[in-house]
């Protein structure tokens, strides 16, 4: 919003939430450049938090996620499904959201939990207008639109089951997926509509990855304040033991049978001359 409206026209009035220190820490203050009303020792961000960035380029990405794991100070074995998350995160904003200021992006490590909690968001067209060119039937509402998103192989670039050679539709697919296995938090918000996964019972040794979003344990809401562009949150557990790729693997594999399947019902549909 302060990006849209410009930082000259942003104020932040009687902030009295105890969470402000953390606002301040994270460069809410300075992103804005708005005068921090909170006094507080600056702390080193070294193995603890990225504060608010903006990422505009390709090459602004890649240095990002090259310079966010010694900051995070996370074990090298640990760092794939880090690394792959936001990779793929700020290449859907780059790519779709249509938004010229480009992405912004904060992380923290909770050493306690052991888990690293990440948030990436633009200001674009959002997720119903990315799709409304090839897909307007499937994305009628912001909520529709976020839930076709997720599905394996759908592209706002190609009606094409499967998406195409650079966008094969599998991004949000996949870290929902990962999200999922790990039993971890997980919410889209576009638009209207916020979509957020619900944990899985922790008897359950190995949650099915469903093709379909709307098959997974979830809360949805189509009557959320209206953000103009897309906010994606995820927590990434580093206790889980499953190698990444092998993950990626069984997660391709539903893919690619999902995508198989839409075609297969697609060709078998009557069609009238």
């Amino acid at each position: 919003m302060a990006m849209r409206a410009g930082k000259q026209n942003v104020m932040f009035e009687n902030l009295t939430a105890t969470s402000g220190s953390y606002l301040d820490r994270m460069g809410l203050f300075e992103f804005t450049q708005q005068k921090s009303p909170y006094t507080i020792n600056k702390k080193e961000e070294s193995g603890r938090f990225i504060p608010i960035t903006v990422i505009k380029n390709s090459t602004e990405q890649s240095k990002f996620i090259t310079d966010m794991v010694p900051l995070l100070h996370l074990p090298a074995d640990k760092t794939d499904a880090i690394k792959y998350t936001i990779g793929e995160l700020l290449r859907n904003v780059l790519e779709h959201a249509g938004s010229t200021a480009g992405a912004i992006v904060a992380a923290q490590y909770y050493k306690k939990s052991n888990t690293i909690r990440i948030g990436i968001c633009d200001g674009g067209i959002g997720m119903k207008k990315s799709l409304q060119h090839y897909w307007a039937s499937r994305s009628k509402t912001d909520i529709e639109a976020i839930k076709w998103a997720m599905v394996p192989g759908i592209s706002g670039t190609t009606r094409k089951e499967g998406g195409t050679e650079d966008n094969a539709g599998a991004g949000l697919f996949f870290i929902k997926s990962i999200a999922q296995v790990a039993r971890n938090y997980f919410m889209i918000y576009s638009g209207s509509g916020i979509y957020k996964l619900l944990l899985h019972d922790k008897r359950v040794e190995k949650p099915r990855l469903h093709p379909d979003p709307d098959d997974d344990r979830h809360s949805e809401r189509n009557d959320a304040p209206y953000f103009q562009g897309t906010l994606v949150a995820i927590d990434l557990s580093l206790e889980n033991k499953s190698e990444f790729t092998q993950l990626l693997s069984a997660i391709r594999e539903v893919y690619g049978k999902a995508v198989r399947d839409r075609k297969r019902k697609k060709y078998k549909e009557p069609r009238f001359i």
